[in-house]
């Protein structure tokens, strides 16, 4: 196994799981949980694939399951510390981004986050989450407009269920 190749991963996890989660400790958590299933799972990892999407995988897997473990919609406690620039408006222009992606959906909060943040791939989000590339697509499309509804101070629209 290589380690470093390993470790050369270790940032962007912890910014994804810091967006995903909205909490420093628990996105370390997250985090944690994610290398400790790669190192006990690594001989599932065909070599030669993308050992990032790989290890989003596992993080998304692991976050789904803790999601469901838990109580929905944890709220934000904003005493918790959070990355900001030097300037006041820097601070509230952040601070309504993260609460207009917690407000998101899970399912578009995550293709919001991969695509975004994390510069995936269509294809490659689309295998993280276990979703069609055309899924990907749709929800960054309506995440990307709820988000954008949300920072303009419009009230997001209820979703509809289609069957």
């Amino acid at each position: 196994m290589d380690h470093a190749a390993l470790e050369a991963h270790i940032p962007r996890l912890r910014r994804y799981a810091r967006a995903l989660v909205g909490d420093a400790v628990r996105a370390d958590d997250l985090v944690q949980d994610t290398l400790e299933r790669a190192l006990r799972k690594f001989s599932l990892w065909r070599r030669g694939s993308d050992l990032r999407a790989w290890l989003f995988t596992l993080m998304h897997n692991i976050y789904i399951n803790q999601r469901r473990a838990e109580r929905p919609n944890v709220p934000w406690d904003e005493t918790h510390d959070t990355p900001v620039r030097g300037r006041q408006e820097d601070q509230l222009v952040l601070r309504d981004l993260h609460t207009a992606l917690e407000a998101l959906p899970p399912e578009f909060r995550e293709v919001v986050l991969l695509v975004g943040l994390e510069e995936f791939s269509y294809a490659e989000a689309a295998r993280v989450l276990g979703i069609p590339p055309g899924t990907v697509m749709s929800r960054l499309s309506r995440g990307r407009e709820r988000l954008r509804r949300m920072l303009e101070g419009d009230p997001p629209t209820p979703l509809r269920r289609v069957k």
